[in-house]
């Protein structure tokens, strides 16, 4: 098979360092849908936290209920600007000694800077581990299984508590985060089970050694890893956000934001929003029609309505089932029926 080093079509993307696809990127999305590939995502950003003291600060600066998070266990939390805006999103695995984030290529050297600001006196000692750590997706249903079989690992599904109704009950859900994922140590790094499947953080040295290992999964790129995320409605980080997006908006409330914990930056802007109304725009999947070129839309395409722009396009894709999809940002305003435009194709909204 042909590994393409080519992260997607735009230059410079920070996707260019990893195999957008291994000769077939439509079997490989197929794969990934309803059995298991592994995808490689080493272009990830990884902070190190160690420190006797790193669950609570990481808890005090996040918007994730941090300060009970144990050895074996993972999440996500977001770091918010004063006024609510998403500025950092990061996965955590605990492993006991050492806090691992993952973050986008290139939005780790922003999360250190925030996080090294806010050192004081903590006995914390963050750092870049990227050049350490590569992050490897077991993406699709069969994951755990193989995860089970090749690793000799049980994951435990992902715990993630729902909303009740237009908030939590006070004290519903104490000391818990609002996603908790599985972790465990395997010979090689760590597993977290996650919304796609199972990601591996592994020591460079080891990767390998683990691919050896793996080697009865199918390879997927990143083009078949994004137009499965895209066809889920998870968002990314830069892609499905920008310098205005709170977290309701691009839907992270659910994993990132736990709605009953304790004071942290941005979280009157998070509070309003949860309990007096709406968030001014909204995350949807678009259904793109007429597209001149098999090139999907870019990444900040305008989407517009009768001529007037009311949103922007996040993720394009094309799907091996559904066409040519994209995450976007729209106006909350703007109609489930409405007849969009982008970039001279038509879009509708699918609110399936």
């Amino acid at each position: 098979m042909t590994t393409v080093l080519v992260g997607d079509l735009e230059p410079g993307s920070a996707d260019a360092a990893v195999a957008a696809h291994y000769g077939d990127p439509m079997r490989e999305q197929r794969t990934l849908e309803t059995a298991v590939g592994l995808v490689d995502r080493s272009n990830r950003d990884v902070l190190a936290v160690p420190g006797e003291e790193r669950a609570s600060w990481l808890h005090t600066l996040t918007t994730q209920h941090l300060s009970d998070l144990r050895a074996g266990q993972g999440t996500e939390l977001l770091v918010l600007s004063p006024h609510g805006h998403v500025e950092q999103h990061a996965l955590v695995a605990e492993d006991g000694t050492t806090a691992w984030l993952d973050t986008e290529p290139g939005a780790g050297e922003g999360l250190l800077k925030y996080l090294e600001m806010m050192r004081f006196f903590t006995r914390v000692e963050p750092r870049d581990a990227t050049a350490e750590i590569a992050v490897l997706s077991l993406v699709g249903p069969d994951a755990p299984a193989a995860v089970a079989r090749l690793l000799d690992l049980d994951l435990a599904a992902p715990r993630v508590f729902d909303v009740p109704g237009p908030k939590f009950a006070a004290g519903s859900v104490p000391g818990a985060p609002t996603a908790l994922y599985d972790v465990r140590r395997f010979e090689g790094g760590l597993a977290r089970r996650g919304r796609l499947g199972v990601d591996l953080l592994v020591p460079r040295g080891n990767v390998q050694g683990v691919l050896d290992r793996l080697a009865d999964v199918p390879r997927a790129g990143l083009w078949a890893y994004e137009a499965v995320r895209v066809a889920h409605r998870i968002p990314r980080l830069g892609w499905e956000t920008d310098h205005r997006t709170i977290p309701a908006e691009a839907e992270l409330v659910a994993p990132a934001v736990h709605l009953d914990k304790g004071c942290y930056r941005g979280q009157e802007t998070v509070a309003r929003v949860h309990h007096l109304g709406r968030p001014p725009r909204r995350l949807v999947l678009l259904h793109l029609d007429g597209v001149a070129t098999d090139q999907p839309p870019a990444k900040g395409t305008p989407v517009t309505l009768d001529g007037r722009e009311v949103g922007f396009v996040g993720t394009a894709v094309r799907h091996h089932e559904l066409g040519m999809i994209a995450l976007a940002v729209l106006k909350r305003n703007v109609a489930d029926d409405a007849r969009l435009t982008v970039a001279e194709s038509a879009a509708a909204i699918d609110v399936g």
